[in-house]
């Protein structure tokens, strides 16, 4: 979190400069949006969207279209379209969808669809991906793999990221194509195209403003965006809203309201809503400002209710009342109806089994292409010597070693004796900056010889699990006299961050901290890395360990990071005098287990818990874990 407010910290002065001038405030907008397309990636081409009504289900005053359509091939989208009576082009509304597992049928959204269709606005009402019909985590039988939307939206971003994409990405492609299909129905008015959601739904929103410049007027309710304050507050959201590289880019929760100015954009809160309504105050009030810089001020406003989290009675009242503002509508305000009207789920259903996994034999679900890319890349990917996949890694991690210790940085304290005799001094490794790096060192017994060897262990499950399991293998290595040296990796251990435990639906036992990583752009893995290397500039300024020959052992969540610093430690020894002496031969065994066997794994296996952990952007387009393995050769044990 340290981390993160040091990366906003700029963004702040930027933009108050920025805001002090309409000229100014267009290049921060400008610069925002150009941002934001970086972090997002290249998106796919479009490809025929092979739209079709399969339904229609008569209303008073409007008729509701089931619609399927297919924003990349064989892969389907399922919505809902209320189309008003009466000849002649239309204002029209894009509506997405919240975390509601019924989606497009959830009360609420039918009840906003129906009162924009009753003040005569062509609504189309999305399902997004891994909610309504569009599960994209089933078994063949339709059952769902994972507990439900989130988890599903959070795995699958894993999965994007390993690839060089992103979930959110994903989900826009999927609402720019259904803005594609909304434009050429007959019935809409191509200049008065609106937008508007709720929840995750207001996160597509934003996303969607940010980036599709067809939109003319957009609505947010119970905004949710990845930012500085909410990060510090509540943590990561779901996969569908943590966007990698968003605080390195800059990216704050203001940024995707101002990059729509000066459009007509209302903020719609509740009093009482989870999202916090501190950030929420002051994203507007940072929107509101650009627009005054623009001389917009009118065309941006908030709507508070004291209610909760949702879009309520009052709250799409004000969003209709805003969208006829702005986008023109004809006619005399049309009021809720005075009986809320929520159809069954079943009679707004498109596909005939209720969802596209099952309704379509050629559907392919975004696991399915996210294994075919993968696949794809692995066939393309070169064969690497050592030296050059040392290059590749360190390009990659944007991990550079250690090359001194600074002094102050080695904290000696006490010293724990165990039972069985072992003697274990307690070291303290700092980087200013970095969070703390606890080890123990075995002493060796009195008048003992000199050790041959070092072990530098890495546990999974921290140093605390070894002492209390692994007594016989630690007395095997006193007798041997191998010296050990027992660290704990960021977030591993004695690091292990308390709240990684509370929240399981999110399939990692340390989502917050891996978010936060790839957040900053400084993934956990590559900051576990960096760690090794913390560890191997130690090994080089203690005297009695310096010149030993090394062994890296590792397990669990720590194996990848031993594996990348086990290839990456010559060429860090090429950029150290020190360490040429000793580091290019010093690794002479890397013994590892139960880590994943490739970041193609959790592509294998979508469902597979802890991929976060593990994940660096775009990885795949360069190399995988038997990548390493091959660059070890004979050095590696399983």
């Amino acid at each position: 979190m340290q981390q993160v407010h040091q990366q906003y910290a700029p963004r702040r002065l930027a933009l108050d400069a920025a805001l002090a001038s309409a000229a100014g405030t267009a290049a921060y907008r400008d610069s925002a949006r150009a941002r934001f397309r970086r972090v997002l990636g290249p998106l796919p081409a479009r490809t025929p969207l092979r739209a079709r009504v399969v339904g229609t289900v008569a209303q008073v005053g409007f008729r509701i279209e089931k619609i399927i359509y297919e924003s990349l091939p064989h892969h389907h989208v399922t919505a809902n379209l209320y189309v008003p009576a009466g000849q002649g082009e239309k204002p029209a509304a894009l509506l997405f969808c919240g975390h509601e597992q019924t989606s497009k049928a959830t009360p609420s959204y039918q009840q906003t669809a129906r009162l924009l269709a009753r003040n005569g606005f062509v609504v189309l009402v999305i399902d997004p991906v891994s909610q309504g019909e569009r599960m994209q985590l089933v078994d063949p039988g339709g059952k769902f793999l994972t507990r439900g939307g989130t988890t599903e939206h959070t795995l699958l971003n894993a999965q994007a990221n390993l690839l060089g994409t992103n979930l959110p990405a994903e989900e826009l492609w999927d609402n720019v194509r259904s803005l594609d299909y909304l434009l050429t129905r007959p019935e809409v008015d191509a200049a008065r195209v609106g937008c508007l959601g709720n929840s995750g739904g207001a996160t597509q929103t934003a996303y969607f403003i940010g980036y599709d410049e067809r939109v003319k007027v957009a609505a947010l309710c119970s905004y949710v965006a990845a930012g500085e304050r909410n990060l510090t507050l509540t943590g990561p959201a779901d996969g569908c809203v943590m966007l990698p590289g968003a605080g390195a880019a800059g990216l704050d929760v203001a940024d995707w309201p101002i990059m729509f100015a000066p459009k007509p954009l209302l903020l719609l809160t509740g009093r009482y809503d989870f999202v916090d309504q501190t950030d929420l105050e002051a994203a507007y009030a940072d929107t509101r400002r650009a627009y005054a810089a623009l001389g917009a001020a009118a065309q941006t406003d908030i709507f508070t209710y004291d209610d909760g989290h949702g879009i309520s009675v009052p709250k799409r009242a004000a969003a209709v009342a805003w969208f006829r503002r702005w986008l023109g509508a004809s006619g005399p305000a049309v009021a809720e109806e005075a009986t809320p009207i929520a159809l069954p789920e079943a009679t707004l259903r498109c596909t005939a089994t209720g969802q596209v996994a099952t309704a379509f034999k050629d559907e392919q679900s975004l696991a399915a292409l996210h294994l075919a890319q993968a696949r794809a890349l692995a066939k393309a990917r070169p064969t690497y010597s050592p030296e050059a996949l040392a290059g590749v890694l360190q390009r990659e991690l944007g991990t550079y070693p250690v090359l001194s210790l600074a002094p102050g940085s080695v904290e000696v304290r006490d010293t724990l004796r165990l039972p069985s005799g072992q003697a274990w001094q307690a070291v303290v490794l700092r980087r200013a900056g970095e969070p703390p790096l606890p080890a123990r060192r075995l002493l060796p017994p009195a008048g003992a010889l000199a050790p041959t060897r070092l072990v530098l262990w890495l546990p999974g499950q921290g140093m605390a699990t070894v002492l209390r399991d692994s007594a016989a293998r630690l007395a095997a290595y006193q007798r041997q006299g191998t010296a050990v040296l027992l660290a704990d990796l960021r977030g591993l251990g004695e690091t292990t961050d308390p709240a990684a435990f509370n929240d399981p639906k999110y399939y990692n036992q340390e989502y917050r901290d891996a978010s936060l990583a790839l957040h900053l752009s400084r993934p956990l893995l590559a900051q576990r890395v960096a760690d090794v290397s913390l560890l191997l500039a130690y090994v080089r300024h203690a005297a009695p360990l310096r010149d030993l020959p090394l062994v890296l052992r590792g397990d669990g969540r720590a194996t990848l990071a031993v594996l990348h610093a086990a290839v990456l430690a010559p060429l860090f020894a090429q950029q150290s005098s020190t360490a040429k002496r000793t580091l290019a031969s010093q690794v002479e065994q890397v013994q590892v287990g139960s880590g994943p066997p490739s970041f193609q794994y959790f592509l294998e296996n979508p469902a597979a818990k802890d991929a976060y952990s593990e994940v660096v952007p775009g990885v795949l387009r360069s190399y995988d874990v038997p990548d390493l393995h091959r660059a070890l050769g004979a050095r590696l044990i399983p």
